[in-house]
């Protein structure tokens, strides 16, 4: 049992379909279904249920699996740690991040450590925030950036940013005229688009509550990108975060007031992991340059049509 051979095990695993597995491993599927099988006969269980179309996981699978990607990230840090003393930091963050605000973030980070440590390679992976977080949990991820609240029991993290809660409707939508916000309560009885998590249905349940209205609820999504589609044909207004995407013609945002809420971001990672000297620099890294975004000028250029909620506007 090689490391080659973990690694083909957890892209298996991972798709639960050799056909896809291969291809992402760029083989054929023959030979990465006979490696499955000489694992099998090598362990003397059976690590996979074949089903017709799909591939499940055995008890005894779903144990190899999280050993896998324990030992695949130990031997890939063990790799890069040794090189570094001799070559500089090098190595690969896998990092995972919500839609909104974050790819920005995580992008202006990624561009100001380049510069630092050039050898370091990144491998990024955006979605909900459940689907983030269990990726991490796995071991897929080294850190997140999430949408805050987060479960502190089981993850170490800190504030990197945040950004108001917005509305957003297709250009022949009747709100669409006038200013760059929008009360609250004019959304009342308008078919909504909202994130999927059951915990921000309810949040924006409270919210409309709070203005003595009800949302209209239409359609739920985990995915802003499909939330804009249905957007732009005007089958409802979308309720997100504000993100830094490039101008939609097609679509008008307002910054929801009356009352007003803000996001916050926040960069995680699992505390019973002890990071690597590449993650711990580049952790020190996000640190400080949260703490000097004020005092860099190209940045504020880059922010400069950007909407800071207030200090006190109450988190959603």
């Amino acid at each position: 049992m090689d490391l080659r051979t973990l690694k083909y095990f957890t892209v298996v695993a991972e798709e639960l379909n050799i056909t896809h597995a291969a291809e992402r491993l760029c083989m054929s599927q023959p030979p990465l279904s006979n490696q499955m099988k000489a694992l099998e006969d090598e362990l003397g269980c059976a690590l996979f249920v074949r089903g017709k179309r799909k591939l499940q996981l055995t008890d005894a699978g779903r144990l190899l699996f999280q050993r896998a990607v324990q030992i695949l990230d130990m031997a890939e840090r063990t790799q890069h740690e040794v090189m570094s003393l001799s070559g500089g930091m090098s190595g690969t963050i896998k990092l995972g991040m919500v839609e909104g605000r974050a790819p920005f973030l995580t992008s202006r980070w990624i561009a100001g450590f380049k510069e630092e440590y050039p050898n370091v390679h990144y491998s990024l992976w955006n979605g909900s925030s459940d689907d983030v977080l269990e990726r991490l949990r796995q071991g897929l991820l080294d850190l997140a950036v999430i949408a805050a609240p987060y479960d502190t029991e089981h993850l170490e993290g800190f504030a990197v940013g945040r950004g108001p809660w917005v509305a957003i409707m297709s250009r022949s939508n009747p709100l669409a005229d006038g200013g760059d916000t929008i009360p609250l309560k004019s959304l009342a009885g308008k078919p909504l688009i909202i994130p999927s998590r059951p915990s921000r249905i309810d949040a924006i349940r409270a919210w409309f509550a709070e203005a003595g209205e009800e949302p209209n609820i239409v359609c739920t999504m985990s995915n802003y990108l499909d939330a804009v589609a249905l957007t732009e044909l005007d089958v409802g207004i979308s309720i997100f975060p504000r993100t830094t995407y490039t101008p939609n013609d097609l679509l008008v945002t307002k910054i929801i007031t009356e009352p007003a809420r803000q996001i916050e971001y926040v960069l995680v990672r699992m505390k019973n992991r002890e990071p690597s000297e590449l993650m711990t620099e580049f952790i020190n890294f996000v640190r400080d340059t949260e703490d000097t975004t004020a005092d860099d000028p190209g940045f504020s250029e880059i922010l400069k049509n950007e909407y800071t909620p207030p200090e006190d506007t109450p988190f959603l």
